[in-house]
């Protein structure tokens, strides 16, 4: 069989892989089912498989040459342009956690692949996102995302809301021919446009995917260095507990405080706490806590009996000389007034 009788046994099936794995994207994008059950899961795969497939016969078929210009691109061959970014959405759709970084940037690849066929054919006028692969770099981008400049957010914002209003302008447009082109009721001029718009569509889609994975990437590969720093941390053997030190507001301070005090502290407050704890002389174990501490009890207990002792001996007395004076003055001595 010749080369030209192979292509075209293989054209009539280019068209259905592309239909059934856009399909399939369609069904998994517009169902209500979690996009973690097996069916969903299903039709992604079935999907990555049906345009892997397209991918290898378009690269077979050599269908888009860099030779050639946009105008030269058959009407209907336009939509096959769509391959790596429907690649591109399927993948991102996968929802395997410890495989997910790769998948992203799977996507990423893809999505970016479609942008830069569609700028080469110039299909719209965008700025193709910078492919970065150092981690220097990277870093060095993921800090100018975390730290924006207010001239930088507003041009951002600007040009989301231009994106937004561009998509919503294009899906009105593509709805209002679908039915027509569907059915062939429509010339070639007519077909063509129904597909550029549908590249300008993804053109949008493709790069605000490629945002949220840039963003989605930064977040995974920070918690992949969290768990590594942590995990180094935790292998470190426990470093010995050195000496207090105080922070010094000023010099005045520094000489009292610091560390030309002579009565420097030499231990922490827990070491101090298991010391005592050891001898089993902590107040909350019943036992004061110095020698001066007992004397001061003990002296505290002297003087009150002292007191008592002193007093019962004043009582003592005056009774006693009460007792006397009344023996030596009987009942009525001296009282002689109003007496005849």
């Amino acid at each position: 069989m010749s080369t030209e009788e192979e292509e075209e046994s293989l054209l009539p099936r280019l068209p259905e892989l592309f239909e059934t794995s856009k399909q399939l994207l369609d069904e998994v994008e517009e169902t209500a089912e979690p996009s973690t059950s097996k069916i969903i899961q299903k039709k992604v795969s079935e999907g990555l498989t049906q345009l892997e497939k397209a991918a290898e016969m378009l690269s077979q078929l050599d269908l888009f040459s860099r030779n050639e210009d946009l105008e030269e691109i058959a009407s209907t061959d336009l939509k096959y342009l769509l391959v790596p970014a429907l690649q591109g959405a399927l993948a991102m759709k996968q929802v395997n956690p410890k495989k997910r970084l790769e998948h992203l940037q799977w996507a990423r690849e893809h999505f970016v692949n479609y942008l830069t066929q569609c700028q080469f054919y110039h299909v719209a006028e965008f700025e193709l996102p910078q492919t970065n692969n150092n981690p220097t770099e990277n870093d060095t981008a993921i800090s100018s995302v975390a730290h924006p400049s207010l001239l930088a957010m507003a041009t951002k914002r600007q040009t989301k809301i231009e994106r937004y209003k561009q998509k919503k302008e294009v899906e009105q447009r593509l709805s209002a021919m679908k039915s027509a082109v569907e059915s062939g009721q429509v010339d070639d001029e007519n077909v063509r446009e129904y597909y550029l718009l549908h590249l300008r569509r993804w053109i949008v889609i493709s790069l605000e995917e490629i945002e949220s994975i840039d963003q989605e990437m930064t977040i995974l590969r920070g918690r992949g260095s969290s768990s590594e720093a942590s995990t180094s941390h935790s292998s470190l053997p426990d470093r010995p507990t050195g000496r207090p030190f105080i922070l010094a507001r000023n010099v005045t301070q520094a000489k009292v405080f610091g560390a030309g005090y002579p009565s420097l502290a030499s231990m922490t407050v827990n070491d101090w706490y298991d010391q005592y704890g050891k001898c089993g002389t902590l107040p909350d174990q019943g036992i004061p806590e110095t020698t001066c501490e007992v004397k001061r009890v003990t002296q505290r207990k002297e003087d009150q009996k002292q007191k008592e002792k002193v007093d019962d001996e004043q009582t003592h007395d005056r009774a006693q000389e009460w007792d006397d004076w009344k023996d030596t003055h009987p009942r009525g001595y001296g009282n002689r007034q109003n007496m005849g």
